[in-house]
């Protein structure tokens, strides 16, 4: 379940508390079951997965690419497994580490693991959202926003694009006043 701690040290934890908190952000954020399929299922429990096995687990999870293409324009989708055994797994996620914004949403579904999004409200505050297994989360283009990995350092996400070239990071020089490293 997404967790949504603002800067007073509030924790929201019911998806309709955590809407009411992003609503002036537009941030979708939905539960989508992964289902029940054992292999499936395996395939997540793993650590790194092949390229084979990302492509299964994108094909097992299309109706949910499928109804995005129909109702949004998505034309393309990926899976990114990140782990600590993940060559300079730091120096690739220092680019969404600091406050920025892209000019296309940002569209993950976590199916493993779990990441905090950070967000500057239109008032200027900051909040961070822990979203975990089956959730998605669309950012809306131009919102500013940053993105780190928990404690525990994995995530598997389905990323879904309109088109790739929007979703270059656009760092506003803006500070992070406002970071957890975890919500227990």
């Amino acid at each position: 379940m997404a967790l949504l701690k603002l800067e007073d040290g509030t924790i929201y934890n019911q998806l309709a508390d955590i809407s009411r908190e992003l609503s002036s952000l537009n941030i979708q954020l939905n539960y989508w079951s992964v289902g029940e399929d054992a292999q499936l299922r395996q395939l997540l429990a793993q650590e790194s997965l092949t390229s084979e096995e990302k492509e299964e687990v994108l094909v097992a999870l299309d109706r949910y690419f499928e109804q995005l293409e129909q109702t949004s324009g998505y034309q393309s989708r990926d899976l990114i497994a990140l782990h600590p055994g993940i060559p300079n797994l730091d120096e690739m996620l220092t680019k969404f580490d600091r406050i920025h914004t892209h000019a296309d949403d940002e569209v993950r579904y976590i199916v493993d693991g779990e990441a905090i999004f950070g967000f500057v409200r239109p008032d200027g505050s900051q909040v961070e959202l822990t979203v975990q297994p089956e959730e998605y989360i669309n950012v809306p283009a131009g919102t500013e926003h940053w993105f780190y990995l928990t404690p525990a350092r994995r995530v598997k996400a389905v990323r879904y694009f309109i088109d790739t070239t929007g979703w270059v990071p656009q760092y506003t020089g803006k500070e992070i006043r406002f970071r957890q490293s975890a919500i227990a």
